[in-house]
């Protein structure tokens, strides 16, 4: 069904194409859709001055949040917004299809070398593609499947969890309202989740829900979490919700309510999730944080199935594998003859005899005369090959993971940014010869022990040595004492990590180190 608004091939084979944005592409999918209904399009500057000023569009309809399309200056001097034929500008995709028409109306400066422009886009052709399409729905078809009646929406940016679903249930059951799951995507979830990771994880949890309907919304987060919040209440009313359930504050908007429910806890009498407060502190079990969850998956252990339904534990795992099956990049940079390729050639050279991993090995010489010929040696051309060597490492290595830093912010903007679901960076700076600033080469700094003690020679650069910590409080032959003058070890009330997970049974690596507690006569050494 082709039901987009075909432009004159005049016009579209003379109209400039430009690639907006990962945040704007997500606004102009919600434009075309209807999401962001009374809108049509960009705002121009009259709006931006008017929602500043009062929270209202030049038209006086209320509205939470700026939507704005930036452009290169060099592009927006060629638009005309008196003259049809040089007012249009042609959106695409990431791929550079096109997906929509804007018809600009209004131009401005922003700062140097970027403009703002506004107008009413238009759809071109029937739709996108990607991952999911069939869950990209507009607001109006949505409508048309929700029964009467009360709607409760979700918007599930994370993976649910027990907690999470119980929390579901118990609002659903409780406002006797229909379910509706709005997943967001083009954007990584909690943990760095890719997109379609997020929505398996969501079809994983779905026998575990009331009955529901399950969409997917193109979101993208704004800096502001109050305006972010507001957005999506304001796009969750558009797609029919009633009442939408929230773990942030208490916001209202766009004529819905937002729950914000209580705090659950496991009973582990029964198996059962309630309320924190209803729950003996011996027989509760607080829910693992993000960050408990995410160090379980990086060590490759089990997410508890107490905790996760072993369908949506299994997801997670594949998505984000233990870290010593994660893809790497090691980023090497210095100067001219600091042992960068000594380095990067003597550690491929060890990964390859281990065989745990298959190696490959970028060499900027080698990828300057491959890839980027041509380039010479100015601050931009070594800044593009970077990026270059950046996305080639990035695709090479494509097993989801982390990021570390580059030594140029403008760089790692381009580079270290680039693998959102790739491989872990590790920046590496060789210790070779280094150029002393009026010219000419000296020897690096000398490396050793940073603490001086028996045993441990003192760091031969003072300006690098460091205090050993509690050394001014601690002495020879003396029991070392709590504040609260039980000795340290002598055992106690467990600390607030058991309750957390689970008492006895808590894994000792989610424990931190200072928490630990040794049985009575035993102390550490």
């Amino acid at each position: 069904m082709n039901n987009g608004w075909v432009l004159p091939d005049e016009v579209l084979r003379d109209a400039p194409a430009y690639t907006p944005r990962a945040g704007e592409l997500a606004d102009l999918e919600l434009l075309l859709t209807g999401a962001y209904a009374p809108l049509t399009g960009f705002m121009t500057r009259a709006d931006l001055a008017s929602l500043g000023r009062r929270g209202r569009l030049a038209d006086g309809t209320p509205w939470p949040v700026p939507v704005t399309l930036q452009v290169p200056a060099a592009l927006a001097d060629g638009l005309d917004a008196a003259d049809p034929p040089h007012r249009a500008l042609v959106l695409t995709d990431g791929e550079g299809a096109p997906v929509a028409a804007l018809e600009v109306t209004d131009v401005w400066p922003v700062r140097e070398g970027v403009a703002g422009v506004g107008g009413t886009v238009r759809r071109l052709g029937d739709g996108g593609h990607g991952p999911f399409q069939r869950l990209r729905r507009s607001p109006e078809e949505v409508r048309a499947l929700l029964p009467p009646g009360r709607v409760l929406g979700v918007i599930a940016d994370r993976p649910l969890h027990r907690p999470q679903l119980a929390e579901i249930a118990h609002a659903a059951r409780t406002l006797a309202a229909h379910l509706l799951v709005m997943i967001p995507l083009g954007e990584d979830g909690t943990g760095g989740l890719p997109s379609e990771a997020l929505v398996r994880s969501i079809f994983a949890a779905r026998d575990r829900m009331p009955p529901a309907t399950v969409i997917a919304v193109p979101l993208a987060r704004r800096r502001d979490e109050i305006s972010d919040a507001l957005l999506r209440a304001r796009i969750s009313a558009a797609y029919g919700v009633t009442h939408l359930l929230s773990t942030g504050e208490m916001l209202s908007g766009a004529g819905l309510r937002v729950l914000v429910p209580r705090e659950l806890a496991y009973d582990n009498r029964d198996g059962q999730w309630r309320w924190r407060e209803d729950i003996p502190p011996r027989n509760r079990r607080l829910a693992l944080s993000q960050a408990e969850i995410d160090d379980l998956l990086d060590r490759g252990f089990p997410l508890p199935e107490w905790h996760t339904p072993p369908a949506v534990a299994k997801e997670l795992a594949k998505a984000r594998p233990p870290r010593r099956h994660r893809g790497l990049v090691v980023f090497l940079t210095g100067l001219s003859g600091s042992g960068k390729s000594t380095i990067a050639r003597g550690l491929a050279d060890a990964l390859r005899e281990q065989g745990d991993r298959t190696i490959t090995l970028l060499d900027g010489d080698v990828v300057r005369r491959e890839l980027s010929a041509g380039l010479g040696f100015s601050r931009a051309d070594r800044d593009l090959n970077v990026r270059r060597i950046g996305w080639v490492a990035a695709e090479i290595a494509r097993h989801r993971g982390g990021r570390d830093l580059l030594p140029d912010r403008a760089v790692r903007a381009g580079a270290g940014d680039r693998p959102g679901d790739g491989a872990g960076w590790r920046g590496g700076f060789p210790a070779g010869p280094r150029r002393h600033p009026a010219g000419g080469l000296r020897a690096a700094r000398p490396q050793g022990p940073v603490r001086a003690g028996p045993g441990r020679p003192a760091h031969r650069d003072d300006r690098r040595r460091r205090p050993v910590r509690g050394a001014d409080r601690r002495r020879p032959g003396r029991r070392h004492h709590r504040p609260d003058g039980r000795r340290r070890g002598a055992g106690g009330a467990a600390p607030p990590d058991r309750e957390r997970l689970g008492g006895a049974q808590a894994p000792a690596h989610l424990i931190p180190a200072h928490r630990w507690r040794l049985p009575p006569g035993r102390h550490a050494r």
